[in-house]
This record gives structure tokens, C-alpha cells and sequence, in this order.
């Protein structure tokens, strides 16, 4: 059996068939306005688990995944806060980065950020223009919308759907209310930057299209997001990358279901959410990745503390077992190991995955074979799972302390590197470090 994926664009599961030798995947990160919460790692874990069996599989891959660093939302917060947007970004990314670790999600091989990539968007705006697919305003770029025949594609919104309801806000300069804003002429105390068209600053959707574009081509393999973000924003990322390049933009879109609260999407805008910080307190890494690879990757997870404990107890009785057998084999063999690709083959079907694993579990308890707890292992490495533990007593207090002490001082220092190598080998430990602006402090993993 060979991988099979949903692409949101044929709205089919298709065999996975890389354009390259390298697998090139762009996953939309966070707007930064404010600290993670469930549903962003939610799509981080979805990327995750994509690259990890990629790997598994023996693709070579490269993953990259952008922040959101200049937006409306994030000058909105500044005027909130009082605060400057560098500030506010800075500190909302570090948060988003220091949580992927804790929760071994894999690093993607770049983090670009929009602000940073002014160049790249601002020569995207303008291939656009020379094609006629864009027009300036008084400052401001807008993307002609009409002129782009295949518009819907992905979200399968017809032009007179999307029509219906829309109109010209007071501030804006449209030629059609179905345009969307590239470039944003500046106004006062919003951050801009120097242009063409005058000060300004990039519109949201036309970021993704240039960082993406810069990194991996005008064409590539996969792009993975939340399905909130199929419309507008993915459809005008084809709309702009396509019109720009005349290339097919991607090749499979893969997006993630959303986490709910009471049936209810899980977002920022509507103050619905938990923080992943404080979640994060009270369960190991385990246990939430647990909970949220239970749940297929394309379904909607009902949150909840409880489900939370119900996945603490799973976890448990995972964890009882191979502490109970644990057993040296030279050469295991791999229980069940057909059964496990076939369900990741099988559009990244976690559940099932799971399945296989508490299959073995009870199968182990019934035979007392001791090569069946190196397989869960070894299905348990493969989803992304810490393996067990140091114990508490193996590490003195103290000792915690002065390595924070000199780790503190590496920051003060700028040496981020070497503090962040101290970090990551914490983790190894069990042992998760949370940094805030007073200095740092530690957690042991729950288990």
C-alpha cells in the first residue's frame, strides 16, 4: 500500500506522488497577536505527524512554517497594550516555539516571518500588476479578483456566491467589492514600509504566497492550515501565486479540523479558547498528543478537560505495560506492523494507528511476550511520543537551579543558541523549561 492523503482541492483521496526528490511542504503558523492555544497546535501536530511519516517513509522533506508577524489584529493589540508590534510578535512567537519543543513537534527547517520579507512581497505585487491582475489606489494594491477565471476552486465558491453580501467599506477604493487588499497604504502609528506605491505594508494573504514561493518554488507539494483558513485565505493564495507564476500553485492541500468548545470553533476573535501554556501545566506532552491524535486529523475534537483525564488514563495504561515488560530483545519482532502502516497510509488515520497499539497492549497482557512492548515503542516513536522518563530523585533540585542560573545569563548574553541546546536537552530529561521576561522557570513532565 502506498500513502494516500485528502486533497482539499479534488476534494478526493489521492496517492501521494511528490513533484521532486524532496518533499516541500508550507504550513500557515500563527498571527501573533497573542499566545497559542489548542486549536494552533492542533495544526502543528497535524504537520507533524505529515513529516514524521513522510520520513518514515524515506522522503526526504522540507517543511517550512511562517509567522504572522505585521497584521491588522497584531496593531489592534499594540494600541491595546500599549506596546510596540515587535515587542508583542517577538514574544508570542517565542511562546508558540518553546510549546512545539516541550511538545516534540518537530522544528520545520525555516520560520519566516512577513516583516522580513518586504522584497519578496513587494516583487510578487508587482508581477501581478504587469500582468493586470492587481491595481493601485491611492496607496493601497488590490487583487482583481475577476480576472482570475478559476477563482473558487479550492473552497468551491462560485464568483455570484460570493457576490451576494459583499460591499465597499468607506476606507477602501475598490474596483470590484470582490477585491482584496495586497498592499495597505500606511496610517498613523501603523508600522509601513517604503514602496512603489508609497508607505505601507503588506495585506495578509499576499505573505504567505511570497514566503512560500521563496522557500520552496512557484510550485510545490503540500500545504497544510486549518480548514478556516480554506476561504478566503488559501483561495486567494491560489488566486495570487497562479496568477503571478501561471503555474499550478500546490499540488495537495491538507487541512486540519478544527477544535471545538461546546461545538464551538476554538478561536481568538471570539475569546472561546484555552492557552496550550496552561494546558500544558497540567498534562504531559504525551498525554495531549495522545488526545489529539485519537481523533482523525480532518474531524472536529470536542475539548475538554475531561477528555483530557479519559487520554491521561489511556496514556497510563500504555506506560504500565511497557514498564512491566520491560524486556531487552535483540531483535524484536514488530507486531501488528502491517496493520500500523496501513492506517497511517490511509490518509494519516491516527485513530487507527492508536488502535493497533491497544491492541498490542492487551494482546501483551495475555501473552507475556516480551518483543510486543518494544513494538509499542516503536509505534510510539514514530507518532511523535517521548519515551520514558528519568525519575525525579535521579536529579537534584539544586543542581536545576544552577543550570537555570547560567542559562539565564547565556540569554542576557545573546548566546540563544547554547541556551537553547541547555532547553532541548532539559526536555530529554523530562524536565520543561517555561522562559518569561523575569528569567526562567522549571516543570517536570506529568506522566
Amino acid at each position: 500500500m502506498t500513502l494516500k492523503i485528502y486533497n482539499t482541492l479534488t476534494r478526493k483521496l489521492e496517492e501521494f506522488r511528490p513533484i521532486g526528490d524532496e518533499v516541500r511542504i508550507y504550513s500557515c503558523g500563527l498571527t501573533v497577536q497573542g499566545p497559542p492555544h489548542v486549536g494552533h497546535i492542533r495544526a502543528a501536530m497535524t504537520r507533524d505527524i505529515l513529516r514524521r511519516w513522510l520520513e518514515f517513509l524515506g522522503y526526504k522533506v522540507r517543511a517550512i512554517e511562517n509567522f504572522t508577524d505585521v497584521d491588522d489584529k497584531i496593531i489592534i493589540k499594540q494600541k491595546e497594550l500599549n506596546s510596540d508590534w515587535r515587542v508583542i510578535a517577538e514574544e508570542n512567537i517565542q511562546k508558540y516555539i518553546n510549546l512545539c519543543e516541550s511538545l516534540n513537534i518537530m522544528k520545520p527547517h525555516y520560520y519566516p516571518r512577513a516583516s522580513q520579507h518586504i522584497e519578496e512581497i513587494i516583487d510578487l505585487i508587482q508581477r501581478l500588476i504587469e500582468k493586470g491582475f492587481a491595481y493601485e489606489k491611492s496607496g493601497d494594491v488590490y487583487y482583481r479578483v475577476r480576472k482570475y477565471v478559476e477563482y473558487g476552486k479550492l473552497s468551491k465558491k462560485s464568483i455570484d456566491e460570493l457576490q451576494s453580501g459583499v460591499r465597499i467599506e468607506p476606507t477602501e477604493l475598490k474596483e470590484d467589492p470582490l477585491d482584496f487588499a495586497l498592499w495597505k497604504a500606511a496610517k498613523p502609528n501603523e508600522p509601513y514600509w517604503l514602496s512603489p506605491w508609497g508607505k505601507g505594508r503588506p495585506g495578509w494573504h499576499i505573505e504567505c504566497s511570497a514566503m512560500s514561493m521563496h522557500y520552496l518554488g512557484e510550485s510545490f507539494d503540500i500545504h497544510t492550515g486549518g480548514e478556516d483558513l480554506i476561504f478566503p485565505h488559501h483561495e486567494n493564495e491560489i488566486a495570487q501565486s497562479e496568477g503571478a507564476t501561471g503555474k499550478n500553485f500546490v499540488r495537495y492541500w491538507l487541512h486540519n479540523g478544527m477544535v471545538n468548545i461546546t461545538g464551538e470553533k476554538m478561536s481568538k476573535s471570539t475569546g472561546r479558547y484555552f492557552l496550550m501554556e496552561d494546558i500544558a501545566r497540567d498534562f504531559s506532552a504525551n498525554v495531549i498528543r495522545l488526545f489529539l491524535l485519537k481523533t482523525h486529523y480532518r474531524s472536529p475534537i470536542e475539548f475538554s478537560r475531561e477528555r483530557l483525564e479519559e487520554a491521561k488514563s489511556a496514556f497510563e495504561r500504555i506506560q504500565t505495560f511497557i514498564i512491566k515488560f520491560n524486556k531487552s530483545v535483540k531483535e524484536p519482532k514488530l507486531h501488528k506492523l502491517d496493520e500500523f502502516i496501513q492506517a497511517m497510509d490511509d490518509d494519516l488515520n491516527t485513530p487507527k494507528a492508536l488502535g493497533v497499539i491497544f491492541d498490542l497492549v492487551s494482546k501483551g497482557y495475555e501473552t507475556g511476550e516480551p518483543d510486543i512492548a518494544e513494538s509499542i515503542r516503536h509505534y510510539l516513536k514514530i507518532l511523535g511520543f517521548f519515551e520514558a522518563r528519568q525519575k525525579k530523585d535521579d536529579l537534584s533540585p539544586r543542581l536545576i537551579d544552577i543550570i537555570l542560573r547560567i542559562r539565564n545569563q547565556l540569554r542576557k548574553n545573546k548566546q540563544f543558541e547554547l541556551s537553547d541546546e541547555i532547553r532541548n536537552k532539559m526536555i530529554e530529561l523530562g524536565i520543561i523549561i517555561d522562559d518569561t521576561k523575569d528569567g526562567s522557570t522549571y516543570r517536570w513532565e506529568v506522566k
